[in-house]
């Protein structure tokens, strides 16, 4: 029951460390050759310009963002508002019990 399925055990292969790659500087790292007096210096090689993938929203795209945006924005509200809610009936009730302690004590002393 708990023997794992995939893959299955007669055809796992054994993990084997990867060999370490030699730390030795290669030609690219190397400092560049200056061209020799009768020698023509390489012309630089242009850099592809990568093609920047852009987001196209059609109609019914934005209507799912601002309908989205308008949910979080409503779900946030109304969790905040809860909670300013529940402390705000918790301070009442800390106040009531505190006033009827008050009112305890105070009665407790004049009474006897």
């Amino acid at each position: 029951m708990l023997t794992p399925k995939i893959p299955p055990p007669d055809t796992a292969q054994p993990f084997t460390m990867p060999s370490a790659a030699p730390l030795v500087p290669t030609s690219d790292t190397a400092a560049p050759v200056e061209p020799g007096p009768g020698t023509a210096a390489p012309s630089p090689v242009p850099t592809p310009v990568g093609k920047r993938s852009t987001v196209q929203l059609t109609p019914g795209g934005v209507v799912a963002v601002a309908a989205g945006g308008t949910a979080a924005v409503l779900v946030v509200g109304a969790v905040l508002v809860s909670m300013l809610l529940a402390v705000a009936i918790t301070a009442a009730s800390v106040a009531v019990c505190a006033l009827v302690v008050r009112s305890i004590l105070t009665n407790q002393h004049t009474n006897r």
